[in-house]
């Protein structure tokens, strides 16, 4: 499963796909403030095209992007020639030194993909390791349980629309907007119902959806076989390698989570600095 995985992230065209994405979510956005200081030693796991690197790098007093992938890391080092890019396993991460970071990210699902379960437990000890005392993991995943797709329909858009065809007259324009946001509420609530069927009919007879933890396919890029974990299920994992919990919160922040509607959630975990307790960072 992990080679397939890496034969689909490392094909130009998921590569270039990737690269092209610049954005943060409000959920990314509002941890990523909260969490990580200004001069922190950052490193950005599964970095893929670079997506999180403008915003993070800009905060970093160091910053190291690392990916299985190297055509990933190609055109990372494309766009941000003067970063630190490495090729690298995340549950292999002996190139870097113990207890050299303030921060880990791992956005996108990234640890989803870091598979079987010895590789995620591996890389969870790696994290551990460059982490610095007190240092932040942040990261998200899957929710196996997400089966019902919120609508969603661009109301700027169909405001604009509107007064392109309604033209200068308000109420025209008023007319226009109505019938067209009628037409998007509609056109929402198919494309919501039909994602929500095809999820219903092929998550819940899953045992991830039934145990709450395990192993799916994610049909984008032609197909990648993927981890998924409830809240409850992650941080018990987790823990085990050291770390607390923080902070859970859904990726449709600032919406309310729902376990049936939310996709992923992003976790904030700490590695403790124990009282009388001397770490080996070495």
């Amino acid at each position: 499963m992990s080679a397939a995985n890496l034969d689909v992230y490392n094909r130009p065209d998921v590569a270039a796909h990737y690269a092209g994405l610049e954005y943060l979510t409000p959920c990314e956005r509002r941890l990523f403030d909260l969490y990580i200081k200004p001069g922190a030693a950052i490193l950005d796991l599964g970095v893929g095209g670079g997506r999180t690197t403008p915003y993070l790098s800009s905060r970093a007093s160091r910053y190291v992007g690392v990916d299985y992938a190297p055509e990933m890391i190609r055109v990372c080092r494309q766009k941000h020639p003067g970063l630190e890019f490495l090729v690298a396993e995340a549950s292999d991460l002996h190139s870097l030194t113990a207890c050299s970071f303030d921060a880990i990210v791992f956005a996108f699902n990234g640890l989803d993909y870091v598979i079987p379960d010895e590789a995620r437990g591996k890389c969870l000890k790696e994290c551990c390791r460059v982490l610095k005392p007190e240092g932040i993991l942040l990261f998200s995943s899957h929710n196996p349980r997400s089966i019902f797709v919120r609508p969603q329909w661009n109301r700027l858009h169909v405001r604009e629309l509107a007064n392109a065809v309604g033209g200068s007259g308000h109420l025209a324009a008023g007319i226009v907007y109505s019938v067209l946001s009628l037409a998007a509420i509609l056109r929402a609530f198919f494309l919501a119902g039909g994602s929500s069927a095809i999820r219903i009919l092929t998550r819940v007879p899953a045992r991830a959806f039934r145990r709450g933890e395990g192993y799916g396919f994610e049909w984008a890029h032609g197909g990648l076989a993927t981890h998924y974990g409830i809240p409850r299920k992650v941080v018990a994992e987790v823990e085990q390698y050291g770390f607390r919990p923080r902070k859970i919160l859904g990726d449709d922040y600032p919406a309310t989570s729902g376990e049936y509607t939310t996709d992923w959630y992003y976790y904030v975990f700490s590695k403790p600095d124990l009282a009388g307790e001397v770490h080996r960072c070495a």
